[in-house]
């Protein structure tokens, strides 16, 4: 480890020369919210960002309506449509500090690193991808890369909202394993650390300097496993909500779906035309009500023996009734068909599904919502999908999962009916298209007013309005909660854990204490920063972590501190470890020259 970590530091020193400007400089490519949120995380929300030199490729056309990141000030734009050599050549890569490969494309992510190699060999990757056996060979190939899934670091937060708990993730660090929960529902010797005060609705206030008015703490899991106890919780939950068949509401769910709405009310408005004439019939041939039925039906389907002694009033209505059985019978025929292939479309679809209760629905079976399926059926609850598209990438593990899954339009009410929206525990919108999701959660409401919505969208700001103005329950930004982790391994820092809490991102993460920076030779109490940093853990070089630290303890060169921050506040203690020289370096993750490269 120690020779790659001096190449990299002679290279450091190298494209410092060569560039002329203290700066670090990242290469990030992407078209969608992600690059854009993985930008502002680098640049922070405080004045350092011009220690920074960032330059974002993007397409040449904008390919969504959400924000990419092109338009952002103070960051250099170059429009491609392929990532090849002479690209990456106009961005200048070669000599920068890392390189970010964000496009939903997993092989066109791999092509595009193998030409980044060739332009900067060695260099810093973090590659996003969906495909897991994928990202094991990027790693083999390129040693010192990171491969991030954004819908693997969202959906945890996408579960735990769908079932109405605050402990998406657990952690573990430092011998012990942490885990997010409400304070009444953990003993007082297990709380670590407190997270926010979230009892107020309107605001949530993260890392409050009183450790008494946080509802959220970070808790240590004692004597069982983490997520044990949550599990059994679900598992008998979702046991005991488990829906009851009803043969006889599946019957008449698929007698509805027999026939197009059409043809029902053609064969409705030709039936009561045959039983006005059966009625005028009666009249004519001075029958009862029965007779003429019988008559009628017999006249309308088979015909009948033209009669001359029959009076005229009585010829007229059987020959009308005749001309009507010529449309009936095809008719007939034309509703057996329609209805046995509409039958076996719905069956083949998942129209035709029995009534259910208390289970959770997703809609969407892309990257995100695969992972949400998976987890939540991991957690022995029952989950119903929805895609407009039969072989979506989610549908091969739902069948092998066993998961019901209805193809239609979720923004249709019939669609949402089919999957029991109106008695389901939550309802998951996670698809890609922002207007059809906002649709969609909206339509659930109108079956269910009580009904918990987890709504995905990609433009965080949209979904902070979409929150507020339709009361929906909560609105998440994929992009927004993976873009702190993307960052941070660009950054060539390690995250141990992202902890989402309403629409902040709260990092847990490990800091190096330089010598000379401006923590050395400080109390602990200096970590702190109410609303901004708080100490988790801290150890002395070569020791083993101390979760309870003496706050007047000095800091020395070498101390690690494992702390919970907010991106700014991070940003801060970053700058404070990292000596004045060196301060450059502190945010674009290249490591201070080692004594052996200085010499």
């Amino acid at each position: 480890m120690a020779e790659p970590l001096l190449d990299r530091a002679l290279r450091a020193s190298r494209r410092l020369r060569v560039n002329g400007e203290p700066r670090a400089h990242y290469v990030i490519c992407g078209q969608d919210p992600l690059a854009y949120w993985v930008v502002l995380a680098l640049r922070g929300s405080e004045p350092q960002a011009g220690r920074l030199r960032i330059t974002l490729i993007v397409p040449t056309r904008q390919r969504t309506p959400a924000p990419d990141g092109r338009d952002l000030p103070g960051v250099e734009v170059i429009r491609a449509d392929r990532l090849d050599e002479h690209t990456f050549r106009r961005a200048n890569l070669a000599g920068a500090a890392g390189l970010a490969l964000l496009h939903q494309d997993d092989v066109g992510n791999m092509h595009a690193a193998l030409c980044a190699q060739e332009v900067e060999p060695g260099l810093r990757l973090v590659v996003r991808m969906f495909n897991t056996g994928l990202a094991n060979g990027v790693r083999q190939i390129f040693p010192d890369s990171a491969v991030l899934s954004d819908a693997s670091i969202a959906a945890p937060a996408f579960v735990a909202a769908a079932l109405g708990e605050v402990a998406p993730t657990h952690f573990r660090h430092g011998g012990h394993t942490l885990y997010l929960a409400r304070r009444q529902d953990v003993r007082p010797s297990e709380v670590v650390c407190p997270v926010a005060d979230t009892r107020d609705p309107q605001q949530d206030l993260v890392l409050p300097a009183d450790d008494r008015a946080a509802d959220l703490v970070l808790a240590e899991a004692a004597g069982r496993p983490v997520g044990t106890e949550l599990a059994a919780r679900r598992l008998a939950r979702a046991r005991r909500q488990r829906r009851r068949r009803r043969p006889v509401t599946t019957v008449l769910r698929a007698i509805r779906s027999f026939a197009t709405r059409k043809i029902g009310i053609t064969v409705i408005l030709l039936l009561a035309v045959v039983g006005l004439l059966g009625g005028l019939y009666a009249n004519a041939a001075h029958v009862s009500l029965a007779d003429a039925f019988y008559l009628t039906l017999v006249t309308t389907l088979t015909g009948q023996d033209p009669d001359t002694a029959k009076g005229a009033a009585e010829q007229v209505v059987q020959v009308i009734l005749n001309l009507a059985g010529l449309a009936l019978i095809p008719l007939i025929t034309a509703v057996v068909v329609d209805g046995v292939v509409n039958a076996r479309l719905a069956l083949h679809t998942g129209r035709i599904l029995p009534e259910r209760s208390g289970h959770v629905v997703v809609v969407g079976l892309g990257n995100i919502g695969t992972r949400v399926m998976a987890q939540l059926n991991d957690f022995g609850v029952e989950v119903v999908a929805i895609d407009k598209n039969p072989d979506a990438r989610g549908a091969g593990l739902a069948r092998r999962l066993g998961v019901p899954l209805v193809v239609g339009d979720a923004a249709e009410e019939e669609t949402l009916r089919a999957a029991s929206v109106a008695t389901c525990q939550a309802l998951v919108v996670v698809s890609t298209d922002d207007g059809a999701n906002l649709r969609a959660a909206l339509n659930g409401r109108t079956l269910n007013d009580q009904l918990r919505v987890v709504l995905r969208l990609f433009d965080g700001h949209f979904a902070e309005r979409v929150q507020r103005a339709f009361g929906i329950g909560t609105s998440r930004s994929v992009s927004y909660l993976a873009a702190p982790s993307f960052a941070a391994a660009l950054l060539d820092r390690a995250v141990i854990a992202t902890i989402p809490v309403g629409r902040h991102a709260l990092l847990v993460t490990e800091v190096a204490v330089a010598a000379g920076s401006a923590l050395d030779g400080r109390p602990l109490a200096a970590v702190g920063k109410a609303g901004s940093v708080r100490l988790l853990a801290h150890a002395r070089p070569g020791q083993r972590y101390d979760w309870s630290p003496d706050h007047r303890l000095v800091i020395v060169a070498g101390d690690r501190l494992t702390v919970v921050a907010r991106r700014s506040g991070l940003n801060a203690l970053l700058r404070e470890a990292t000596p004045p020289d060196d301060e450059d370096t502190s945010l674009g993750g290249t490591p201070p020259l080692p004594r052996e490269a200085v010499e």
